[in-house]
C-alpha cells in the first residue's frame, strides 16, 4: 500500500463527505486506462498511485523512466505493476499521451508535474490533438464544508473572457459533467454582479440570454437562471429579500462566472478561506482532462481521478471511443 506522506502545505484532509460520495459511484465501475503526462513530483505521482490502488485508473506513466523512478522511490510507492512510456521532456511527454488517448490505449488524460501551457498545448493541436466541436472548458469540483452538495465552478483556468457562444459550451460541458456525478437536472446559476439586466454591465445580458437560449433548447439539460450576484445564488434568504424567485437560488449545482478571473478567485477563495477541497477538470475534448495544481492535496487528486472516470464511463455509453 502507498504510504502518503504530503509536502508542507498540502495536508490530505477529511473533507466532508461529498467527494467520498463521488468515489462511492465508482465503486462498481471499471478502472479507466489513463495517460498520465510527466508525474516527476511525489504528489502528481502519488495522487496517479493511489488512484489506481483504489481501483479507479490504471495509469500510464509518461516522462524520463529514470526520473520517474527516483521519483517512486523517494516517495515510497510501487509502480512494478505500472508502464512507463519514456520522454524526455515535459511537452515529449504530453505528446506522447495524447497519441496514446487519440488511437484509443487510454480514455483519460491526466496532467503531472508538467506546465499546465505544455499539456494543454497538446491537445489543442489541430493536427494531432483532441478538440471536437465543443469550446474546451474547466471545472472546479469543490467540497466547501459550507454547502450542502458538490459546487462546480466554470470557467477559472482556460477561456479568458468567453464570448455567449464560448459561455454556452462552457455551460453545457459543466451540465454534462454534473449529469455523468448523477444529478438528474442540474441548476445552474449565471453570475454577475447584478441581478438586473443592464447593458452597461454584458455579463448581465449573456446571463439573460443564456436563460433564453436554455428556454429554446441551445442549451439541454439543465434549470438556468441568472444574472445572479453570489449572494442571490448561493442563498435563498438572501435571493428572498431581494425579491427574487428562483428555483435555482439557494441550491446551484453549477457556477458560471462570468469570466476566468471571477471564477479563478472565486475557486481559490473557497480554498483558502473556506477550507474548501478543489478538483480540477478539462471538459470539452475527446476525453476527460484531469487538470490538477501542484498546491492540490492528494485527496483533491483522487477525487479528480473519480469525477473523471464517472465521465468517462458516461462517455462509453453516448460516444465510441476514438470518435
Amino acid at each position: 500500500m502507498t504510504t502518503i506522506t504530503s509536502p508542507p502545505g498540502l495536508a490530505v484532509t477529511p473533507g466532508t463527505g461529498k467527494y467520498e460520495s463521488i468515489l462511492a459511484r465508482c465503486e462498481s465501475l471499471a478502472p479507466v486506462p489513463t495517460a498520465v503526462a510527466y508525474p516527476c513530483e511525489a504528489t502528481a505521482l502519488i495522487g496517479a498511485v493511489e488512484a489506481f490502488e483504489k481501483g479507479l485508473i490504471v495509469p500510464m506513466l509518461f516522462g524520463p523512466a529514470d526520473v520517474i523512478r527516483e521519483t517512486t522511490e523517494a516517495a515510497g510507492v510501487d509502480i512494478s505493476k505500472l508502464e512507463i512510456v519514456d520522454a524526455a521532456t515535459g511537452p515529449a511527454a504530453a505528446a506522447k499521451a495524447v497519441e496514446f488517448v487519440r488511437t484509443g490505449r487510454a480514455e483519460i488524460l491526466m496532467k503531472g508535474s508538467l506546465h499546465t501551457d505544455e499539456l494543454m498545448g497538446a491537445v489543442v493541436s489541430r493536427e494531432k490533438g483532441l478538440r471536437t466541436n465543443r469550446r474546451i472548458s474547466h471545472v472546479f469540483v469543490m467540497d466547501v464544508p459550507t454547502y450542502h452538495k458538490p459546487l462546480v465552478i466554470t470557467d477559472g483556468a482556460i477561456n479568458i473572457a468567453p464570448t455567449l457562444e464560448d459561455k454556452v459550451d462552457i455551460c453545457q460541458n459543466a451540465i454534462d459533467l454534473a449529469i455523468s456525478l448523477g444529478v438528474e437536472l442540474p441548476k445552474v446559476a449565471i453570475l454577475a454582479a447584478v441581478e438586473t439586466v443592464t447593458s452597461k454591465m454584458p455579463a448581465t445580458i449573456d446571463a439573460a440570454a443564456l436563460c433564453k437560449m436554455a428556454e429554446r433548447g441551445q442549451i439541454k439539460g439543465a434549470l438556468l437562471d441568472g444574472p445572479l450576484a453570489f449572494d442571490n445564488a448561493i442563498s435563498r434568504d438572501a435571493a428572498r429579500t431581494k425579491g427574487i424567485d428562483s428555483p435555482v437560488a439557494g441550491d446551484p449545482d453549477i457556477l458560471l462566472a462570468p469570466d476566468l478571473e471571477a471564477g479563478n478567485i472565486l475557486a481559490k477563495q473557497l480554498s483558502f478561506l473556506a477550507n474548501a477541497d478543489s478538483a480540477g477538470m478539462v471538459l470539452g475534448a475527446r476525453v476527460p482532462i484531469i487538470l490538477t495544481s501542484r498546491a492540490d492535496s492528494v485527496r483533491a487528486r483522487i477525487a479528480s481521478c473519480a469525477v473523471a472516470v464517472l465521465v468517462a464511463h458516461a462517455r462509453r455509453r453516448r460516444i465510441p471511443i476514438g470518435a
